[in-house]
């Protein structure tokens, strides 16, 4: 049995009128260069994030991202004070090769390995051709609905060490422009010793077997290398846990589920702290699925009850309520890009039509202390806090929609489309704490939130952006 289909496509590719048919001149017409960070700082950066590591992406349009110390750009990823690289594999859904090669090639990597699996229609298969170091391969699904949708990077040193890095970015240069993006940068990650036990250098959130599981389940001969070098390299500095999707259908969920919202919930049954139910999950998309006529279909009836667990309700008594923050046509319009900013929100008037209901949890897109009221969420994330602070909080490539997160059948089978790949926060393994603080407490470090807290629902005349506005405007240009 196959997962019902979801019609969200979960990124758009920019399609806003080119110069002689702007709808905003100004935006179109020689916009400024991506914005470079100075190189050699990164690895002082990377150490003074800890102990979350969380960062977003640098915003072109924005000065004060330029500075911020929890801002990253995509050359930083490269930059020769994480380690001298051997080789690297990126994991994504979208690519521009050539924009792509030209990082490698600023960076100094021109030459190195590079390994690609990809889920657009760029047909690249042949690019090895013409660079003998890079090999794309695009990654099928098994169903006509599903995508490659993971943003992953793994980057190998030329001293045995790696590092892994779990992002919202696809590698084109919109999606690193003004964009509000994710990204979660492990420290360096060293070989483990010669002769060690086959156990040793795992992570207390098993990362190492996770990350091996999912590479595992693609079943490629060239991720081999990676997954022998993955084996033999020290996790234990890692603080999170990975929680990925993979496509699967009449999948067994086993008493330690791998894929999809079963596995978040597993994960919250044992280290998330018991809060009231009043205290909802607010959900942070760029991407929203269908979901029927009512929230009790599939939201109330399998997610709720996933994202719902912690480590006293092992099945949920009373569920809490949800949010929504996505973007209204408001906040779009004011924008950097003007409503070329919703390039990056795909919902559709149509499927919304069929779920009106959903406006009633949904909430703006706010982000004035981060500099990002004005630069569009592609990021993906999940929470619940309370006023004492963050229960759990999950960076993703995950959209809002079955064809990410799953549906189940009877509790015992599990329908996936997509491929995904997210990070999860726990404050009782990072901070041995209960909660991960929002604001100073002399203890610990604030956890950089991507938008403002409280959030605030959309006001009644407020509408969701649909993806058919973009259209219009494309329209009505020609």
């Amino acid at each position: 049995m196959q997962a019902p289909q979801d019609t969200t496509t979960p990124d758009v590719l920019p399609t806003c009128p080119t110069e002689d048919e702007s709808v905003n001149s100004e935006i179109v017409e020689n916009p400024p260069p991506l914005f470079v960070a100075p190189r050699g700082r990164m690895a002082d950066k990377l150490a003074a994030s800890a102990p979350y590591n969380f960062f977003l992406s640098a915003v072109t349009d924005s000065q004060p991202t330029h500075t911020d110390p929890l801002s990253v750009t995509f050359q930083e990823l490269l930059d020769p004070s994480l380690g001298e690289l051997e080789c690297s594999l990126q994991l994504t859904y979208m690519i521009d090769i050539n924009w792509l090669l030209e990082q490698y090639s600023d960076a100094g990597y021109e030459q190195h390995p590079l390994l690609i699996l990809y889920g657009d229609e760029s047909e690249l298969e042949t690019i090895s051709d013409k660079q003998p170091n890079v090999t794309a391969i695009k990654i099928k699904t098994k169903t006509g609905f599903g995508l490659h949708h993971t943003k992953m990077g793994l980057y190998g040193y030329c001293d045995g060490s790696m590092r892994v890095v779990v992002s919202t970015a696809n590698l084109y240069e919109n999606d690193w422009y003004n964009r509000t993006q994710g990204l979660w940068i492990s420290p360096r990650l060293p070989a483990v010793p010669e002769g060690s036990d086959p156990t040793y250098g795992e992570s207390r959130t098993d990362f190492r077997s996770s990350l091996l599981e999912y590479l595992g389940a693609y079943k490629l001969a060239k991720l081999e290398s990676w997954m022998a070098r993955i084996a033999e390299t020290d996790f234990s500095g890692i603080k999170v846990f990975l929680v990925c999707s993979h496509p699967c259908g009449d999948y067994y969920i086993p008493d330690g589920p791998l894929w999809g919202h079963p596995r978040l919930g597993a994960l919250l049954s044992q280290y998330a702290t018991t809060i009231d139910a009043t205290f909802p999950l607010v959900a942070q998309s760029s991407g929203i699925g269908e979901f029927g006529k009512s929230p009790q279909l599939w939201i109330q009836r399998q997610i709720m009850p996933s994202f719902g667990k912690d480590n006293e309700q092992k099945t949920i008594r009373r569920l809490p309520g949800f949010r929504l923050i996505y973007p209204s046509l408001a906040n779009v319009l004011q924008s950097h890009d003007d409503i070329c900013g919703g390039s990056c929100l795909p919902y559709s008037e149509e499927v919304h039509k069929q779920q009106k209901w959903l406006e009633n949890y949904m909430y703006q897109w706010i982000s004035r202390t981060r500099h990002r009221n004005k630069a569009m969420p592609h990021i993906k994330t999940y929470c619940r806090w309370t006023p004492e602070g963050l229960q759990w909080f999950l960076l993703t490539s995950a959209n809002f929609s079955k064809s990410a997160w799953g549906i189940t059948r009877y509790d015992k089978l599990l329908y996936i489309n997509n491929y995904e790949a997210g990070v999860l926060f726990l404050p009782k393994i990072m901070l041995n704490e209960d909660f991960l603080p929002m604001e100073p407490n002399g203890k610990h470090p604030q956890f950089p939130m991507p938008y403002d807290v409280p959030i605030m629902p959309y006001a009644p005349k407020d509408t969701p952006f649909f993806i058919n506005y973009l259209r219009s405007e494309e329209s009505e240009s020609e």
